[in-house]
């Protein structure tokens, strides 16, 4: 089995769906739903809270007991279930719940593949981990543009439609074949020994972990609100999933060459790089609410996003044992992308309210403390590395 196309296969058909939900989902509730921005933004936000649950104790301890392949099963039908929920809510409260269900299963598959990937990569059974996941962020832009012509013809509602189309095609793809090791069930006696918050003894974890969740978190109201933003500085309808797109490419572009490119850099340098390059992207939206910055300004997460995951990925593949991998993309995926972007999806919401362009000079807050923790890293590994040359 070619494990580097069975990879890029999984990361397309997830990020897919994840192209349909992350910008659209917000926006559909609001306006098929007729719920308001504010009531969007908790529901959201306590979908993230329950996302953080899911992937910080569900899919770890899931992970001891079955393999990669039956796990990505699990979260596969359960998203299914939860998107059913969705057909015939109509209320606040409906809809949190159908959030709430949804958020338990959805998000679990991103850290099930890229513990995948990790644990296929440390077994020397995947090469390139940035030329999978580079597949990943093509199926997240190909959607995109897609779902434009579509809902610009049939309108807002076939977000939905598309998004449950698209997790029954990523069903059918987990039920079969995988590689062998995915396949394999963790041994017990070694799975019982260590618990879920053991990889916070692990060197720099804490410090590296710290910084991807600013990072990550800095993204909070252009998640959930760049989206409706573009609508509000007037962009054309037809271009708005062209111009959201412009940032997964940038991301394709990155993952293509990054292990060639920036296989070498360390782990303190990529983070620093990321703070940077996000900081100056929320400052420019702030700066110059136009159509044409916020264009060029998406070229940008192919550093405030796509580095950072890159960074914390080497960081876990060359310092992370591969029966921790789990547990460290559970804490990851729960602090880092659930529940930091929960609480800045509310200050986001807040801010939108007051002022749209406020939401994206108020991530700053994230990213400025990032780029200074991420250069002292990058100092302690600058020392470390001296002290080893001289031994």
């Amino acid at each position: 089995m070619n494990t580097q196309r069975w990879m890029g296969i999984r990361f397309f058909s997830f990020f897919m769906t994840w192209g349909i939900f992350l910008p659209y989902w917000a926006g559909w509730m609001i306006y098929t739903k007729g719920i308001s921005v504010s009531e969007a933004s908790l529901i959201m936000s306590v979908g993230l809270v329950a996302r953080g649950l899911s992937t910080l104790f569900a899919f770890p301890y899931l992970s001891d007991k079955v393999s990669s392949k039956r796990l990505l099963n699990i979260a596969g039908i359960g998203t299914f279930i939860a998107l059913i929920a969705y057909i015939p809510a109509g209320s606040f409260t409906s809809l949190m719940g159908a959030t709430i269900l949804l958020h338990l299963f959805y998000p679990a598959l991103m850290p099930a593949l890229d513990s995948a990937a990790g644990v296929l990569v440390q077994n020397k059974q995947l090469k390139h981990y940035g030329r999978s996941r580079q597949w990943g962020s093509i199926g997240f832009v190909s959607i995109g543009m897609v779902l434009t012509i579509f809902t610009a013809r049939f309108g807002d509602e076939i977000i939905f439609w598309a998004l449950l189309l698209g997790i029954v095609a990523f069903v059918v793809l987990s039920l079969l074949q995988a590689p062998a090791v995915l396949s394999v069930k963790p041994p017990a006696e070694q799975t019982q020994k260590i618990g879920l918050f053991s990889v916070f003894k692990i060197k720099h974890f804490s410090l590296v972990l710290l910084i991807v969740i600013l990072l990550q978190a800095a993204h909070a109201s252009y998640y959930n609100y760049g989206y409706i933003f573009l609508q509000d500085i007037n962009a054309p309808t037809y271009l708005i999933g062209l111009i959201i797109n412009i940032g997964v490419i940038a991301e394709i572009i990155f993952f293509s060459i990054a292990d060639r490119r920036f296989g070498n850099f360390s782990v303190g340098a990529l983070l620093t790089l990321s703070a940077i390059g996000s900081s100056v992207r929320w400052i420019a939206v702030f700066a110059f609410p136009s159509v044409v910055i916020f264009s060029i300004a998406q070229v940008l997460h192919a550093f405030s996003f796509a580095m950072a995951h890159y960074a914390f990925m080497k960081y876990l593949i060359n310092n992370i044992p591969q029966v921790q991998i789990p547990k460290a993309q559970g804490i990851y995926s729960a602090l880092a992308l659930s529940w930091s972007t929960a609480v800045f999806t509310i200050f986001g919401g807040f801010l939108y309210e007051i002022e749209p362009r406020f939401a994206f000079i108020g991530m700053v807050i994230c990213t400025i403390p990032a780029m200074l923790l991420a250069l002292v890293y990058r100092n302690v590994e600058t020392k470390q590395g001296n002290v080893l040359e001289t031994i």
